[in-house]
């Protein structure tokens, strides 16, 4: 029997609750309401077993929004949600969303935040303290431009697990990836950090094609290894270049060079070994 399937990065949203900035009507058909039941079908086609949940709003209201969600939904394993890492009570807050089991880890919008060293302040050290003390996992919302911030905060707190959402989005429209490749080499130098296969069809053009992705999959691949890359879907977003089916196919094609063990983690193993079993959690 075969390890079970995960897709480590997924989203829903309810428009009306009013705390989505960048969700807006020019980003056609994603502005509307997306649900577990709109992903499910999705899921079933693709023999994925568990989902986690990561915020889209920075707000805690959107957080509790969806633990609330996760506890009624049997295959969504978790949640990575947000709280103001800037906050005088940082502690209490990561404390408070901590106590509810369902919270896996936590992830600033740091690509939204005008001062790109903001990931180097030592001022984050509370949050971080308190994220380590309560085994949560750091999801880093990055573009190139702030891997150096990166690093800085995987030298000074070696016992934080991170997580590199959307391989740090690579500039796959103008291929220019010099300074990323440069990057990512750096941060996987750091064996606390692993970095999810998701999000890389947004970051191409509208005619991509799996051999456009190929030289960033074998960048991450030699990077990570394959004990260290999670695949995640990033929908309902990777839809506005490509319905669930292509992004998930054609991960797929680019691991085929893989073992068949090396391809269960990447799917499913990695993702359970690193936000599920640091809570003590047993998947659902």
């Amino acid at each position: 029997m075969s390890a079970p399937r995960s897709d480590a990065h997924q989203h829903v949203w309810q428009i009306a609750r009013g705390d989505y900035g960048w969700l807006t009507p020019a980003l056609g058909p994603i502005h509307r309401d997306f649900t577990p039941d709109d992903l499910a079908p999705l899921l079933a086609r693709h023999g994925i077993d568990r989902t986690l949940l990561v915020q889209a709003a920075p707000t805690e209201a959107e957080t509790r929004y969806l633990l609330g969600i996760a506890a009624h939904t049997p295959f969504i394993a978790g949640v990575v949600g947000w709280t103001d890492f800037d906050a005088p009570d940082v502690t209490e807050r990561i404390a408070a969303l901590a106590s509810d089991p369902l919270l896996l880890g936590l992830r600033p919008m740091v690509h939204d935040i005008e001062d790109d060293d903001w990931l180097g302040r030592p001022a984050l050290a509370p949050a971080v303290e308190a994220m380590i003390g309560h085994d949560l996992v750091f999801d880093a919302l990055l573009k190139p431009r702030h891997i150096p911030a990166a690093l800085s905060l995987l030298e000074r707190h070696p016992a934080l697990p991170v997580v590199i959402d959307h391989a740090a989005k690579p500039d796959l429209v103008r291929g220019n990836l010099a300074a990323w490749r440069e990057g990512i080499t750096a941060l996987a130098a750091h064996p606390q950090c692993s970095c999810k296969l998701s999000g890389l069809v947004t970051e191409a053009a509208p005619d991509w094609t799996p051999d456009t992705l190929r030289p960033v999959v074998e960048h991450l691949l030699a990077s990570f290894g394959p004990d260290r890359l999670i695949f995640g879907s990033d929908w309902p977003v990777v839809t506005l270049r490509a319905p669930y089916a292509r992004w998930f196919e054609t991960a797929t094609a680019l691991l085929s060079g893989c073992s068949d063990s090396e391809r269960e983690a990447i799917f499913g193993g990695n993702a359970a070994r690193l936000y599920l079993s640091r809570r003590g959690r047993q998947p659902r």
